[in-house]
C-alpha cells in the first residue's frame, strides 16, 4: 500500500506526518484491498472570522474505485481524526455492499444447481 501525505498552508513536521500515517494505516483492518492512500492536511486561508480552521482530505484507492472524504475542525489533529472516522464508515459501507452482491451470486448459483438435480 502506498501512502502519500502532504500539507497545505502549514509546515510538515514529523509529528504531523507520523500522526497522519498512523491514522491512515489503521484503515487497512477495515478493508483489505486498499492500494493507496493520499492525505492532505492544512489550514484554510485567513478569511474566516472565527480564527483558524484546519482541514484534512483523504483519498483511499481500492480496485475500481476511489473514496474521497474531507473534514474541517478547529484543531489539525481533530480534523485528521474526523476524516479517518468518516472514511472508516465509508469503507465498511462499501464492504457490506460487496458482501451483499457476493451472497446474491451464491444464491443464484445454488438455485441453478438445485434445478439441475
Amino acid at each position: 500500500m502506498n501512502m502519500n501525505i502532504q500539507t497545505n498552508g502549514v509546515e510538515m513536521t514529523d509529528a504531523i506526518n507520523t500522526y497522519a500515517e498512523d491514522k491512515a494505516g489503521t484503515l487497512e483492518k477495515y478493508f483489505d484491498g486498499i492500494t493507496a492512500i493520499d492525505v492532505i492536511v492544512g489550514m484554510h486561508s485567513n478569511h474566516h472570522s472565527k480564527g483558524k480552521v484546519y482541514f484534512a482530505e483523504m483519498s483511499v484507492h481500492v480496485p475500481g474505485k476511489t473514496i474521497f472524504v474531507k473534514k474541517d475542525a478547529v484543531d489539525l489533529y481533530k480534523s485528521i481524526d474526523k476524516v479517518r472516522d468518516h472514511m472508516k464508515v465509508e469503507l465498511e459501507k462499501m464492504k457490506g455492499k460487496m458482501r451483499h452482491v457476493d451472497k446474491e451470486a451464491l444464491r443464484e448459483q445454488k438455485a441453478y444447481q438445485e434445478d439441475e438435480e
